[in-house]
């Protein structure tokens, strides 16, 4: 993960955050405002994209809804808007994280390699195939499908259905599902597992009864 994207407006934070990365290795390029940022992006392959949501031109929520439409890259929204509804809303256009300012350089840091760790294959690790009844799931290409139908999957979408199908028969707490799809420490409220979990169930054509997914009163959630 080493080239990065800012799409900032506060020119003196978004030096501070570039010189910062620079200094740890990274590659780095500057984005003043929405439609910029936007074109940046499309135009080179980048890691991961730091992300403000009050930008001229573009509001980083519209921003990210592009990029997520185009590109699975990670996205990290960097904002002082730190209520839990622009929290939710900025998952909800596919960020993959977001981080409240102001904010230490080392939890940025920690968050990026975090999401590394997320999207990055071990060397070693097994990227068999997962199955269940009709869904089969492929970690390596990140595609979906059911009864050989291609579901379109956001890309925490395709992580949270991917936890449950490792864990079949398994009880799954909103805590554990948020520390493996969001990461642990992630400044998430848990009730956005619910809110994703209705996402995919929506996907699969799922219902809480009886499909997939199967809601454990005052727990969580279970695959069987």
């Amino acid at each position: 993960m080493n080239n990065v994207l800012i799409i900032e407006d506060e020119r003196n934070f978004a030096r501070f955050v570039e010189l910062e990365l620079k200094h740890e290795g990274y590659e780095v390029q500057v984005a003043a405002d929405g439609p910029s940022g936007l074109r940046k992006a499309q135009e080179s392959d980048w890691d991961v994209i730091l992300l403000d949501v009050m930008l001229p031109g573009m509001d980083g929520f519209e921003v990210c809804r592009r990029i997520r439409d185009m590109s699975a890259v990670p996205i990290i929204m960097l904002t002082a808007r730190d209520s839990v509804a622009d929290r939710v809303n900025g998952l909800d256009f596919g960020a993959d994280d977001y981080l409240p300012k102001p904010f230490a350089i080392e939890e940025l840091l920690a968050r990026m390699r975090a999401i590394k760790r997320r999207t990055t294959p071990a060397a070693d690790s097994d990227e068999a195939m997962l199955a269940f009844r009709d869904l089969r799931l492929n970690p390596a290409s990140r595609t979906a499908a059911k009864d050989g139908k291609s579901i379109p999957l956001t890309k925490r979408e395709f992580d949270l259905l991917a936890v449950f199908m490792s864990n079949i028969n398994r009880i799954l707490t909103r805590d554990c599902l948020l520390d493996s799809v969001w990461g642990v420490g992630a400044d998430v409220e848990t009730n956005v597992v619910d809110v994703y979990v209705r996402y995919v169930r929506n996907k699969l054509g799922d219902s809480a009864e009886d499909g997939y997914i199967q809601t454990v009163r005052g727990i969580g959630y279970v695959m069987r």
